[in-house]
Order: structure tokens, then sequence, then C-alpha cells
């Protein structure tokens, strides 16, 4: 039986500059991303203000929730919300203790929240972060979601690397990137890229330039969007909202 989790000395909740969480942080065994709509502009900035306040005056919930970071969707209704976490278990901690308080909290300010498309996953390779890439602060976050057609470890891992091939052979990577942290879904049939931009002008003009999306039109690159199984990719721009960790 797992040990509660919470902390015997509560921190509190830090802000992290510029809504960045520590994507190198050691002893990540979970990210959990999820989605709520809200439905207009103000209510996405009314939403992350109410989060703010909801999670600054209260002890940080347990010490295996890492870092808890929301961005705001270009769609003008979306909220991403990214967690670092050590472990299912810690999760189902805050479920079970914490999670409907603070949720009841932020609905009371922003009615009507939709939440959404929850899951599971778990970090296998990051791209980029090179000799400058710790010190570019990223204005923009983009969202991959892959689905493929069912449950397959070895294909997930597979397209992923196949990812990498195509950048290391791409002949004009575009420059505005920073950051690319790829993360296999629990279940199997979904791979999660977190990436990190310049601004979200530089994606725009990546997805403009020759190619289909992001690479140039390389054998690699069309193996990578033609991959077997592959049933959608979703991209999906944000501005930096939020990013919590616990601290004194």
């Amino acid at each position: 039986m797992t040990a509660h989790r919470t902390n015997p000395h509560p921190l509190n909740a830090h802000v992290r500059p510029h809504a960045r969480p520590d994507l190198a942080r050691p002893g990540v065994g979970l990210v959990k991303a999820s989605t709520w709509r809200v439905g207009t502009p103000e209510r996405q900035r009314a939403a992350v203000e109410a989060i703010a306040r909801t999670w600054e005056k209260r002890p940080w919930p347990t010490e295996g929730l890492l870092s808890y970071t929301v961005h705001i969707g270009e769609d003008g209704d979306t909220l991403l919300h990214y967690s670092q976490w050590r472990s299912e278990e810690d999760y189902q901690e805050l479920v079970r203790t914490e999670r409907a308080a603070r949720n009841a909290e932020i609905d009371a300010a922003v009615p009507g929240i939709e939440r959404v498309a929850l899951h599971s996953y778990e970090l296998y390779r990051v791209a980029g972060l090179g000799a400058d890439g710790g010190e570019r602060v990223p204005g923009c976050v983009v969202t991959v979601e892959v689905e493929f057609d069912g449950p397959d470890p070895a294909r997930q891992r597979g397209w992923v690397d196949a990812v990498f091939e195509a950048l290391g052979s791409d002949p004009a990577p575009h420059p505005g990137g920073i950051s690319g942290h790829f993360h296999l879904g629990l279940d199997g049939a979904r791979v999660l890229n977190y990436a990190e931009w310049e601004s979200a002008d530089a994606h725009r003009k990546a997805l403009a330039a020759p190619g289909d999306g992001i690479g140039g039109p390389t054998p690699q690159w069309r193996r990578v969007r033609a991959y077997p199984g592959l049933v959608r990719s979703t991209v999906r721009r944000h501005t930096p909202g939020l990013s919590l960790a616990p601290g004194a």
C-alpha cells in the first residue's frame, strides 16, 4: 500500500519565471496533460488569475506534485494544463484530498469551465537546448498531439525516433524553435511533443515554409508524416501563462 504523500512541512506555491516549468527536472515519473475549455479570451485570462489566487494562498498539496503549468490557447477558448509528477499514486493523492476544493473555488470565479482530455505521459526524448537554448525564453509553446490507430509502444518510440532522424538530416531547420520534449502516452497510442518556440510568428513562418508542416520536403520528413498507423496530428499554439512549483 502506498504511503500518504503529503508534505509534513508544507511549502508554498512558487511562481516560476517566464511561466516555464523545469523541463529537465529530475525525478519526474509521470506527466499529466489536459485541456480546459472556457469560451473567450477574457475568460481564459480570468481562469488563469483564479488558478493563481487559489493555488498561491494554499500550501502546496503534495510533495509528489513537482510542477503545475497552465498556458493560454491561441484559439481564445482553451487552456493547456501540464503537470509533472513523481508517480500516478501521487496524482491520485491530490484527487483524493485537494482537487475538488481547488476546482470548486476556480469554478466559483469562472463558472462553466469544461474539463476535457486528460492524458498521462512519460518523457522519452528531448530535442534542442543546444549551446544557447537554455538562454532563450519561449514566447510560444506549441503542442503536437499524435494519435495512432491502437496501442503499440514500439510504434510510439519508432515514430519519435523517426522525427529525430528527420531533424538531424534536415538541410534547413527553422531557427525559431528552442526545444521539443517528446512524451509517450501511457495508453500506448499517443505521443505529445511539448515544444518551445521564440514566438508564435516564428512558428507560423516555419509552417509556411516549403514542406508539409515543420520540416522540409525530405524523405525523412515524408516518412514521419506517413508513418504506419498514424491517424491524426493536432498542432496548437499557446502563450505561456502560469507555472507553479513548491517553494519556501
